[in-house]
């Protein structure tokens, strides 16, 4: 059992505490909470700046998951010159978090062993975290690198314009021969302003960005986001709109599960599985276009339930349609298990330690595939998961085969899900009204999407408008660990590696 460090707010998921609630420490004593709470066994799922009380001063806010308590703690310190001490050296699950502030708010980590932009922007205020001139542009992946020395040691930069049809993305390889000693990523050229976007919200524009921050998490996002206005307004769902919403969140599950599956027979040749997966992933999108007229999901999930009902000839369209894709899923993608040469290319291929996932604060199938039974679902359930239990799949490698593997165990269990939902959906309304929003509060949410944790926070002014809105996609959490599973492995495996975490560039970006 987990110890909570002292002087911090105890908060659900989803649950909406006042702002003095929270309480301001020190700057010790905030990074000292963090450091406490990490070496307890929690981990960072937020850690953003806000404007401070202040002027010129900027608040820190941490939201820490404490899965075994199955509750998050939030605490919050100010810092009122342009400097901060740097908590990367003790807990590398901070060193993105930490970039990302001096990106936006102009403050300085000090002692950071890294220290150089994450999505290479302005920053949001006027002062200069980065050593530069205030007229001197910043763009992408423009920078230092980290360089290895040595004998026949040599750069391959690949990007940020890739072969076929891929969002733009830099990799930067030091190797030696074939061999990888390291691998830096730089990304940024996605980036959109949504965070700044939604201050001042809601308004008609944030569903639309909420819809839009990840295209194909679409339904995980729009939920955190709902989830947060229902937290702000005391809206209480209804249990038909919270079944559909599992429903909707666990086709998007299928989608991308299976599409991957059948990416990853392509990166290693193997034409059968890769033909197959392509088109029962359309299979699965155009079941979620059944729910609501969009493949992605899009208009489906509405504060306060979901904007499409089913009725009896629409669930027995689904359960046939869920029936045929899982027979012809089961077919194409057991190929792969059965062909050797696939567990070949698979098998050992970029580890990923499960230490080493924990040290970098992993979510989603990446790290249960390292062996973390990690999964907002059981942990931090909220909606329909509080009553309808979900297996955990783990795998114990860490290496493509695992992640590839645990994917396809999530297939089977998000199939079961749905039925189940679907044969037994309760009856109601789909919509409740909203309220108007509590003022003074700090609401976070956390959704399982099929990459892993989305956490959306929100804190909210005097007239209950967003004051901040900070968005965590589980792909902020995952880069590095790509990047780490790349060391000493061949560089012609990159395709494949990659493929098996199928990160997100524009959910990284926003």
């Amino acid at each position: 059992m987990t110890e909570n460090p002292p002087d911090l707010a105890i908060m659900g998921n989803g649950r909406a505490i006042e702002l003095e609630a929270v309480p301001t420490l020190t700057p010790d004593g905030f990074g000292r909470a963090i450091l406490e709470a990490v070496a307890a066994g929690q981990r960072v799922a937020a850690l953003f700046g806000a404007a401070g009380d202040r002027p010129g001063a900027t608040q820190l806010y941490v939201v820490l998951a404490d899965d075994e308590q199955n509750q998050l703690l939030a605490g919050r310190t100010e810092i009122a010159g342009a400097r901060f001490p740097s908590l990367t050296p003790a807990c590398a699950q901070v060193q993105l978090f930490e970039r990302e502030i001096a990106e936006q708010f102009g403050l300085k980590a000090v002692g950071h062993p890294w220290f150089k932009p994450v999505r290479y922007r302005r920053s949001w205020t006027s002062r200069d975290a980065w050593d530069r001139a205030p007229d001197q542009p910043i763009l992408p992946a423009v920078g230092d690198f980290y360089q290895v020395e040595g004998d026949e040691v040599h750069e391959v930069a690949v990007g940020p314009v890739h072969a076929g049809v891929i969002e733009p993305g830099h990799f930067r390889f030091q190797c030696h021969g074939e061999k990888v000693f390291h691998l830096e990523i730089a990304l940024g050229y996605q980036h959109r302003g949504v965070e700044e976007a939604l201050i001042g919200g809601p308004d008609k524009r944030s569903l639309h960005y909420a819809q839009t921050l990840a295209g194909d998490t679409t339904i995980a996002h729009t939920t955190a986001y709902c989830q947060v206005l229902e937290s702000l307004a005391r809206c209480q769902k209804t249990a038909r709109a919270q079944s559909l919403r599992g429903i909707a969140l666990e086709l998007e599950r299928l989608a991308n599960h299976v599409g991957d599956l059948g990416a990853l027979a392509n990166d290693v040749g193997f034409l059968p599985t890769a033909s197959y997966c392509g088109r029962i992933r359309g299979d699965f999108l155009n079941m979620t276009a059944l729910l609501c007229g969009n493949r992605f999901g899009r208009g489906m999930i509405r504060p306060g339930g979901v904007g499409f009902d089913v009725d009896e000839a629409l669930v027995a369209e689904l359960l046939r349609r869920l029936d045929a894709a899982k027979k012809d899923a089961t077919v194409a993608v057991e190929l792969l298990w059965d062909t050797s040469s696939v567990m070949a290319r698979f098998e050992d291929t970029g580890p990923l330690p499960q230490e080493v996932a924990v040290e970098l604060g992993m979510v989603g199938p990446a790290a249960r595939a390292s062996g973390l039974a990690r999964d907002v679902r059981q942990d931090q359930p909220s909606s329909i998961y509080r009553f309808a239990h979900l297996p955990i799949a783990t795998y114990d490698t860490g290496d493509v085969l695992a992640r590839a593997y645990v994917r396809w165990f999530e297939i089977q269990q998000s199939i079961e899900f749905i039925r189940e939902q679907l044969r037994a959906i309760p009856t109601g309304a789909v919509q409740t009204p909203l309220g108007p929003l509590a003022s003074d509060r700090l609401v976070v949410t956390l959704c399982e999407g099929w990459r892993g944790e989305v956490c959306h926070v929100a804190l909210t002014d005097g007239q209950g408008r967003f004051a901040r809105y900070k968005v965590v996609d589980p792909s902020f959490h995952n880069w590095p660990g790509l990047a780490y599973a790349l060391r000493n492995q061949q560089i012609s495996d990159f395709p494949l590696c990659n493929k098996s975490f199928n990160l997100s560039y524009c959910g990284h970006d926003l």
